[in-house]
């Protein structure tokens, strides 16, 4: 039986990462934790990162040895259960600092995914 095509989650992932971009575009450290809806916002974005994540191929996250995986699988796991201690400007640099190359990897695995898987 063949393996799930990775490309749905991959574009899980490049999509909420753009959301994420998006809803921080012009906006302050301040501004951000002071509005609980996009901190939620973010925190969503992320857990839906972390559990696309989840669903990729061993093999393609050895293709890409710079990200870290684990963490970012596991970032999901603090959201859901620890939610209430993420402080804001752990999520702020997350979001503005670590997500980069987690897109890099993403669109150059969609880039080279033949159509359908």
């Amino acid at each position: 039986m063949r393996a799930p095509s990775p490309e749905p989650r991959l574009k899980d992932i490049v999509d909420a990462i753009g959301y994420i971009r998006a809803d921080l575009e012009n906006i302050s450290l301040d501004a951000f934790a002071a509005d609980r809806r996009k901190r939620w916002l973010v925190e969503r974005g992320l857990e839906i990162i972390s559990e696309a994540s989840r669903h990729l191929p061993d093999g393609m996250k050895a293709r890409h040895p710079a990200i870290p995986w684990r963490k970012v699988a596991g970032i999901g796991n603090v959201l859901r259960h620890e939610y209430a201690r993420v402080a804001a400007d752990a999520l702020w640099t997350i979001a503005r600092d670590d997500l980069d190359a987690l897109d890099r990897a993403c669109r150059a695995e969609l880039a080279v995914s033949p159509p359908g898987g």
